[in-house]
């Protein structure tokens, strides 16, 4: 039998690059590759820059699109998805992953894009390209192992042991690779994080932002080696693999390049802002442009609302005392938004909200943002609507209204919270609590410290990282890397809300199942590939 192992081919003279990473910005702005030979792309600084530049184009971002990894936890629900209910319902398989089809294809197409630019590098002069930029040259080379290790990561993140493949593979090669495993995938992703941060400048001119620095190098290497450290990876709590993580995470800190922003809504709609680390500028990205506030809007201000908070999110934020809404005695149904966590407004539209100077209206019978409202086939399933990320000045979503904010990758908070987690594991609990509360105490949210201990920190730290997250693709990993299981009886709840002698009442119904099984935390390697292969195995539970 033949061992066969093929990728989608990706071609050297790709077409005209339709991302650009800045509006003022001109650097992805270059000639189509197609339109000029092999051997000129690769003996000129500006064409292989526009190679790099086309591989940055090709990075998927988190937006609440076909492919966002935030409708397959518990945080949110998407209308009309059936892909990602699948998931949420546990029932993905090696021939349909559902909601997550793209992800082998997706990071094997960067890869391989990556392995081309070193290979032709290789065979090009590059000393002659250095000679005539050597700086720009170093960057672009620091560049690509970013991606390639980025890819490696978020592959490994999702499938565990991977091929691990540095060659360029002809478009009719047959080969069989086996998977590296888990710890090989990360060494290797660990060596090129570190490799690209040598290369790569602390920050760019007006120019080249949104482009990689050292600062965004550490802060995957944090992430990286944060899941490696977790239980999912770390059967035996080895506590090396999280002063491996506590180190990573330190080093970010240590560049003192990086501050929480003062207004925690703001960090979504202010571009290169102090805290974010590592962003995916979008504002003239033509295939993105309308999406933000059409997905997110409520349907009573010309939204989709197709990306949409469960119940049992807007129970994540506290009240201002500190607790859970379930655990604080004073916390009432009926007036459920008052005195809640500042970033509960910054995040969710509810019934009543303030709203572009009128309130947000989910009840029953007729609220002009419920099921019998303006285009009731885009009111929310959940009676909730997403804040984060929208730019309410915006009047009305479409294809010449649009904020087109950046897609943030990586930012500060998240930092904090991955050193608070490794300290934590480390039996540091007064430094886990220091640096959560860190967090908490952002100027304009100032919630109070946390002072807990043993298993109850371990359960706010987790708890602050779904509330100060939400929407940035870390649930989906978190409530595997921790091992959190959920039986098939729990339930995403909706909030329903009716209005009747000028009296609401509230209730929650089940908006759909979730579950998680153990089987599930790493997703199958898809069967075409499998099918490929004599010597490609697949994850164990499938």
């Amino acid at each position: 039998m033949k061992s066969i192992f093929k990728f989608r081919p990706v071609h050297l003279l790709a077409g005209a690059m339709l991302v650009v990473l800045s509006s003022c910005n001109d650097f992805l702005e270059k000639e189509p590759l197609n339109a000029v030979s092999e051997l000129v792309v690769w003996n000129d600084v500006p064409l292989v820059e526009a190679f790099v530049n086309e591989t940055y184009a090709t990075m998927r971002t988190g937006w609440p699109n076909h492919s966002s990894l935030s409708v397959t936890s518990d945080e949110s629900f998407a209308r009309e998805r059936d892909g990602a209910h699948l998931i949420q319902r546990g029932q993905i398989t090696p021939s349909n992953l559902g909601h997550l089809n793209w992800t082998w294809a997706h990071y094997y197409t960067i890869i391989t894009k990556s392995n081309i630019f070193f290979d032709k590098l290789q065979g090009a002069d590059l000393d002659a390209l250095k000679a005539i930029d050597e700086k720009r040259v170093n960057r672009m080379i620091g560049e690509m192992k970013f991606l390639r290790a980025f890819s490696y990561f978020r592959l490994s993140a999702f499938f565990g042991g991977v091929p691990l493949i540095e060659n360029v593979f002809g478009l009719d090669d047959e080969f069989g690779v086996e998977k590296s495993s888990y710890e090989e995938i990360t060494a290797y992703v660990v060596k090129e994080l570190d490799e690209a941060a040598a290369l790569l400048p602390l920050a760019h001119d007006a120019a080249n932002k949104g482009r990689i620095t050292k600062g965004a190098c550490l802060a995957i290497k944090s992430r990286a080696l944060l899941y490696a450290a977790s239980p999912l990876h770390n059967t035996t709590n080895d506590k090396g693999k999280w002063q491996q993580a506590a180190d990573a995470a330190r080093a970010v800190i240590d560049l003192k390049l990086y501050a929480l922003y003062p207004e925690y809504g703001k960090v979504f709609t202010v571009p290169f802002n102090s805290e974010v680390i590592w962003e995916k500028v979008m504002n003239n990205d033509v295939l993105r442009q309308e999406t933000i506030e059409r997905y997110f809007f409520p349907n009573g201000s010309g939204g989709h609302a197709v990306t949409v908070p469960t119940h049992q999110q807007a129970e994540t934020y506290e009240t201002k005392n500190g607790l859970l809404p379930k655990d604080d005695p004073t916390y009432k149904l009926e007036k459920f938004w008052e005195n809640r966590d500042p970033r509960f407004y910054e995040t969710i539209l509810y019934d009543g909200a303030p709203w572009k100077g009128r309130q947000i209206e989910v009840f029953l019978p007729k609220g002009m943002d419920s099921n019998q409202g303006n285009e009731g086939w885009n009111a929310s399933y959940t009676g909730y609507y997403t804040k984060k990320f929208v730019n309410e000045s915006v009047n009305g979503p479409g294809s010449t209204n649009s904020s087109s904010p950046n897609w943030p990758y990586a930012r500060y908070a998240e930092i904090l919270l991955n050193y608070a987690e490794a300290l934590y594991n480390l039996g540091d609990e007064a430094g886990a609590r220091e640096y959560i509360n860190q967090v908490r105490a952002r100027q304009n949210v100032n919630m109070p410290a946390v002072k807990d201990t043993g298993a109850k920190l371990l359960a706010r730290i987790q708890n602050e990282r779904r509330v100060e997250l939400y929407l940035e693709e870390h649930r989906f990993f978190d409530i595997r890397r921790w091992k959190l299981t959920f039986p098939a009886s729990t339930s995403l709840l909706k909030m329903n809300v009716e209005l009747a002698g000028g009296k609401k009442t509230y209730s929650f119904s089940p908006v759909i199942q979730f579950a998680l099984p153990e089987n599930t935390y790493l997703l199958p390697i898809p069967q075409d590939e499998i099918n490929k292969s004599a010597v490609l195995k697949q994850n164990p539970g499938y």
